[in-house]
This record gives structure tokens, sequence and C-alpha cells, in this order.
């Protein structure tokens, strides 16, 4: 059972100004709420706290998001990416199951290696060891979707963290919008059950984490809104430079806060 006490005032404008910024960074470059939102929530609260306070704010955010999509982009999105959306539903369902379960400390410093892992699959300058060999043999047959999508929602269950999402997404070369929907439509999937099953496995146990979650989604939907309106005008540099900077500071933060440093 997870809880969230004392839930003072201080500590949920905390909590609000975290996803007004994770949802600007969002709406400004399509993608990072989760693991923006999460990790620097973990910072102020416990990783599996933060992780059940985000579920709803990432939630409505991928509404937003989804809808930059038109009704033949969505369809064919829908058609193509099925298997995938499918399989991490199943995986999300197992790691959310095991999230009360796991050690503070292991899994604060989990988070801070998935922020590391997603600014390296992110950036575009150095290229990865084995990169190449991944855009040649992982396509979007069902099969790899199947094993990919079950393997993404079992981390994203445990911890809020889609890099294994983006990095196979990104992996396939779309156009940014098609990206952009893709993410927010495969996110919207997962979010959706995880809302049911947190309520299931008691997460949201005695009704203040629920509370604060649903609240949190509010300011989140207008961070992502300036986001979006922000976004043409900001070079491309200047918004990754941005969600780059942000993005190492709070991996810096996490790792040392789950070593003792």
């Amino acid at each position: 059972m997870l809880s969230l006490a004392p839930l003072s005032p201080s500590l949920a404008a905390v909590v609000f100004g975290i996803v007004v910024l994770g949802g600007l960074v969002t709406g400004v470059n399509g993608f990072g709420y989760s693991v923006i939102g999460t990790g620097l929530t973990a910072i102020v609260v416990e990783p599996q706290v933060a992780v059940v306070v985000m579920i709803l704010p990432i939630l409505a955010a991928n509404v937003s998001l989804v809808r930059e999509l038109d009704g033949t982009g969505l369809r064919t999105c829908a058609e193509r990416f099925w298997p995938f959306v499918a399989a991490a539903l199943v995986g999300t369902v197992a790691g959310m199951s095991l999230l009360s379960r796991v050690p503070t400390r292991p899994l604060t410093v989990a988070l801070g290696l998935f922020v590391f892992g997603f600014l390296a699959f992110t950036q575009e300058r150095y290229p990865l060891p084995g990169e190449a060999w991944v855009r040649a043999h992982v396509s979007d047959t069902f099969g790899v979707k199947l094993l990919l999508g079950l393997g993404s929602g079992l981390v994203f269950g445990a911890s809020n963290v889609g890099v294994q999402v983006v990095a196979y997404l990104k992996s396939l070369d779309l156009d940014h919008t098609t990206f952009v929907g893709v993410v927010a439509m495969v996110f919207l999937g997962i979010s959706s059950v995880r809302v049911v099953a947190a309520g299931l496995f008691g997460l949201y146990e005695g009704g203040g984490l629920l509370v604060l979650s649903a609240v949190a989604a509010v300011p989140g939907l207008a961070g992502v809104s300036l986001g979006k309106r922000l976004r043409p005008r900001l070079s491309r540099r200047v918004r990754r430079a941005g969600m780059f900077l942000l993005l190492a500071f709070i991996g810096v933060r996490l790792l040392g806060n789950g070593l003792g440093v």
C-alpha cells in the first residue's frame, strides 16, 4: 500500500509546478512527459508514489497530444501499431503489480538510469553502439511488436519511463507529426488501463494519491497547451537543448538520492 502523508499544501504546490513544467516540455517536444514528470516528482516524494501520482496527468496529456493526428492518421497508426499497444497493456499490468514490492532506493537508482538511457536514445549527435544493427533488424513486424510491446509495458508499468517506446518508434524513422501522434496513442492506451489497474492493486489506497493525481492533471494540461503554442516559435536546437539539460539534472539528482550521495 502506498500513501502520501502528510499531503501538505506546499507539497501539492510543488507537484503541480512539476507537472506544469513537464507538460510544457512535452508540448514543445511532443514527448518526455512521463520521464520528466515522474523523475522530478521522485525527487520530492518516494518514487513509488511519484509513479502513481503521474498516472492521470500522463493520461490527460496524451489525450491532448493524440489529437494532433487527423482521423485518417489515427486509423493508420492504430492499424499499424495495435499489436505493440496490446502487448504493452499486458506488460504494464504486470509491471504495476510489482510496484509496491520494489524497494525505494533501487527504484530511485533505476529511474535515474532510465533517464540517462532516455537521453542517450534521443540524442542524435553520437551513434550508439549497436544502433545501426537495431535499425537494420528491428522492424515493425507483428512478432517484434508483440515482444517489444510486452517488455516496454513491463518497464513502463513499474517506472512510468517509456524510453524503450520512444527508441523503438524512433528507429522506424516516422515523420514528426506521426511520431508525436503514435507516442501519444501508445501512452494513452497504456495509461487508460493503468488507472483501473492502480485501483485494483490498491495503489490509490486512502484516496489521497487519486485526488492529487486527478487535480494535477489540470495544470499539466495547461503546460502541454502552452508548450504546443511555443513549439513553432522555438528552434529545434533550443527545444532539444532545454529538454536535455532538464533531463540531465533529473538523472543526476535521482542517482544521488538513490545512492545516498
